[in-house]
């Protein structure tokens, strides 16, 4: 019996090509012209984003990424091809599967890699967003590119899309395993705080699931951890505009924590699968001093999953169980 020709497309939101304004400016006008990722009328947005946003946020923008920038370039695509690699090395023996990386805006675009495949003659296609909570703003954009490309292939392969893993045993695990590891190595804080990226508030009205889902994963997580009501909370980081968003809000939590005597606090991103310029720059830098300004005394960012063992083995588990 013949094996089908598998493909498994490992897709993360992407990043600048290189450190510069002009490539900053190139990547924010793709991922911010997305619909998904804004829900305003695109006329007025289209303004908004030409004469307020363009113009002067990249250079903003640029500034930031420098503090996480190596010689390896963006830690998003590099730690995603790092983990992409050992995943693929898990079939190397196998000359009918492919692992394939996959960027929602900037390269290696989802449009390329699935025409790739389609000349490779790909049967089967699995595509994991690596978000582990749905939203429509992430997941959904993913899905949107995968389905407007397949439109126009005259073969359309057996196709296995993973929604979110928010509640996945081995996704929680892999979580609490490397608080706990932090602890074991650097100490325990009095809180653990678990922030997740945030969204307008108005879309949770709408149907998406990403609030649930995340409050879903935070309650496994102290499960898991054994914590209390009172050893973690749950925050949303990086608020855009002026709209009403998730709360409770990242920053205004730290500001405020050090005068509920809570001073010495450890912080995770359960809504990250690999380390980018949200997590190394706007929680362990920015957000970090604003909690030691506020009067904190001891803030310790614990890592994403990023190429770790564990989260190679929920790729693995998503690729091989189809996400149960």
């Amino acid at each position: 019996m013949v094996s089908k020709k598998k493909a498994i497309l490992i897709v993360n939101l992407g990043s600048p090509e290189q450190l510069t304004v002009r490539a900053v400016r190139r990547f924010l006008r793709q991922f911010l012209s997305d619909p998904r990722v804004v829900n305003l009328p695109r006329s007025l947005w289209w303004l908004i984003l030409n004469f307020f946003v363009l113009p002067f946020r990249p250079r903003q923008s640029v500034k930031a990424y420098a503090e996480v920038w190596t010689d390896r370039g963006s830690p998003l695509i590099y730690l995603t091809q790092d983990l992409i690699d050992k995943v693929a090395g898990h079939f190397q023996q196998d000359p009918h599967v492919s692992v394939v990386m996959a960027m929602s805006y900037g390269p290696p675009s989802l449009t390329s890699q699935l025409r790739k495949l389609q000349k490779a003659q790909c049967e089967q296609l699995t595509v994991i967003p690596l978000y582990p909570q749905y939203s429509s703003t992430t997941t959904a954009s993913v899905f949107d590119a995968v389905a407007t490309e397949l439109m126009q292939w005259r073969y359309i392969p057996e196709l296995n899309f993973i929604s979110d893993y928010h509640r996945h045993p081995i996704y929680i695990s892999a979580i609490a395993d490397s608080v706990q590891q932090a602890w074991a190595v650097q100490g325990r804080g009095e809180l653990l705080l678990m922030s997740f990226h945030g969204l307008p508030d108005l879309l949770t009205q709408k149907g998406d699931p990403y609030y649930y889902q995340c409050l879903n994963t935070a309650e496994l997580i102290a499960e898991q951890l054994n914590l209390k009501d009172g050893q973690w909370r749950v925050v949303f980081q990086s608020r855009f505009g002026k709209a009403k968003w998730l709360q409770p809000y990242c920053i205004e939590t730290l500001k405020a924590l050090p005068d509920e005597g809570l001073k010495n606090i450890d912080i995770i991103c359960p809504g990250f699968a690999i380390d980018c310029l949200e997590t190394l720059e706007e929680i362990n830098m920015t957000n970090k001093n604003i909690f030691l300004e506020a009067g904190g005394e001891q803030y310790r960012y614990i890592a994403a999953l990023n190429d770790s063992d564990a989260n190679v083995k929920l790729m693995l588990d998503l690729i091989t169980n189809r996400g149960s």
